[in-house]
């Protein structure tokens, strides 16, 4: 099913403006004069007409273009990135801004080559790279066929396999450590693997029916191949088995950059600061253009056309570097903000984030700021107070729009995770990544039941022809609106919102963002 998002008419869009939530209009003290002396518009019609589908897609086509001269990547520390890097900081100079580029060194990873996971004896069996086992994060490269030793599993209950030295007492030096994932970080199972002897570890899932996962080891400590895999092969080889372990990577220590602007405040030295940040870089395996050149390429078009405006509160734009490696850019500069400028970070008042807002396969997702539809727990983090209202927001402007909207899980799993952390308040936009849409999403947002939201996430086809133009117009608006918004009056932010802020239809989110570090490290 072709589902088409369309923008009210102006007019029908005012009529509905009158009626809806008057904190979402208060928030915005600019207003449009109106013409021919019709009802004045929305204090943010004029930014919006001026953001543009066609400016936004100029942008996503530019950043195809550099990964295309550029091995079909703009991942952090490779030249694509660069460009990248390059094509934002000149089209911020072309539109009137002074660009701050802020480098940092972080640890580079990829895998060269697919890996090879098999059991050899007692009988034979073939694994498939990214369905039975994934590659960890910064493993080691090897070739190994060695006899496969189970290491403190305690199928039975809880465990701690792995993340004491004292659990490899007895260990032969040379075998392949069979690890269960649990407790401790899958670094410090692998490094107390490595110190035994093991020539490559296999790391099973924690819980019977539970897949292969791809897990990091946070850094480049292995000397030796790592891998994820499932329970049930986990299990099966922890009888006695032979197994072979082939992995080609490099790791390495590079440079990257984040990229930062800011508008201009109506008063000389004002120091509120309204952020607002999508990652640039891609994955190593594709030109990412849905993740994250859509959020990139939006902002950068918001920007454009903010250019030269003056607002009550500042406007700081932002461009992440290694978020698929950690989220390395925005916590370099949250933990450098804390260590050096304190009093620099105490004047960000929010932070919205825009990380995959072009989905083939869209659904319209607000993070749930306030924990109605996800709880806090393993898959949901604490959403600062704050965020419950720029959620409420978010919602109110898409209704307002005459298009429905739901949720997805605060979880701190893009870059608004370092800022929660500071307790800073934070919301943002999503629109689905290899989870799987519902019958009751494609009734509320259209496209297809039973499939993934981007069927090319993380891969080499998540290319130009892989962003969604009518979620692109939604979002892009909504961004727009949202900036604005802020950088006009921040009242709305402080306001109670009474009972659980939901948008229409199904609260089941949309699937988590699950980039490789977002796995637990336990």
């Amino acid at each position: 099913m072709n589902h088409t998002l369309r923008r009210s008419s102006r007019s029908t869009r005012t009529a509905f403006l009158a009626t809806v939530s008057t904190a979402a209009l208060a928030t915005a003290a600019l207003s449009v004069p109106a013409a021919n002396g019709d009802t004045p518009t929305s204090p943010t019609d004029e930014l919006r007409d001026r953001v543009t589908v066609a400016g936004v897609m100029e942008h996503v086509q530019a950043f195809q273009d550099i990964a295309d001269a550029n091995g079909g990547t703009r991942a952090s520390g490779t030249p694509g990135y660069a460009a990248s890097r390059d094509y934002v900081v000149n089209r911020l100079r072309a539109a009137g801004y002074s660009p701050t580029v802020q480098e940092f060194e972080f640890p580079f990873y990829r895998q060269l080559e697919p890996g090879v996971f098999e059991q050899t004896a007692p009988t034979q069996r073939t694994f498939v790279d990214g369905t039975d086992f994934a590659l960890m994060t910064y493993s080691g490269s090897g070739d190994v066929t060695a006899p496969v030793q189970a290491v403190d599993l305690n199928l039975a209950g809880t465990s701690t396999s792995g993340c004491e030295a004292s659990d490899f007492t007895g260990f032969t030096a040379g075998n392949i450590a069979l690890i269960r994932r649990g407790t401790c970080s899958f670094g410090q199972k692998v490094t107390n693997a490595q110190a035994a002897g093991a020539a490559a570890v296999i790391v099973m899932n924690t819980a019977p029916g539970s897949a292969a996962f791809a897990g990091t080891l946070g850094g480049p400590v292995a000397t030796v191949p790592a891998i994820g895999t499932s329970y049930a092969i986990g299990e099966s080889l922890a009888s006695g088995a032979t197994a072979r372990v082939k992995t080609v990577t490099e790791s390495a220590i590079r440079k990257t950059w984040n990229i930062h602007a800011e508008g201009k405040a109506v008063k000389k030295g004002a120091t509120t600061v309204v952020q607002s940040g999508a990652h640039l870089d891609s994955v190593v395996a594709g030109p990412g253009e849905n993740d994250n050149v859509s959020g990139s390429a939006a902002l950068l078009e918001v920007a454009e056309q903010m250019s030269g405006r003056r607002t009550k509160n500042r406007i700081r734009y932002s461009w992440w570097a290694a978020e698929e490696l950690g989220l390395l850019g925005s916590r370099h500069y949250i933990n450098d903000l804390a260590t050096n400028s304190p009093d620099k970070l105490a004047q960000i008042e929010l932070y919205l984030n825009f990380d995959m807002i072009g989905s083939p396969n869209y659904g319209l997702f607000v993070y749930d700021g306030d924990n109605s539809a996800f709880p806090v727990g393993p898959g949901a983090a604490l959403g600062p107070q704050g965020s419950a209202q720029i959620e409420k927001m978010f919602h109110d402007y898409f209704a307002s729009q005459g298009l429905p909207s739901a949720e997805t899980p605060f979880s701190g799993r893009s870059d608004y995770g370092p800022f929660i952390e500071k307790g800073i308040p934070a919301g943002g936009l999503f629109t689905g990544a290899e989870g799987i849409k519902t019958e009751s999403q494609a009734a509320l947002f259209g496209g297809q039941a039973g499939v993934a939201y981007d069927v090319c996430y993380h891969q080499a086809c998540d290319t130009v022809n892989n962003v969604n133009r009518d979620a692109i117009d939604a979002n892009s608006d909504a961004m727009a609106h949202a900036v604005l918004t802020y950088a006009t009056s921040l009242e709305s932010v402080m306001e109670p919102v009474t009972g659980d802020v939901h948008g229409d239809g199904t609260p089941s989110g949309g699937g988590l963002h699950d980039h490789e570090h977002e796995e637990p490290s336990n």
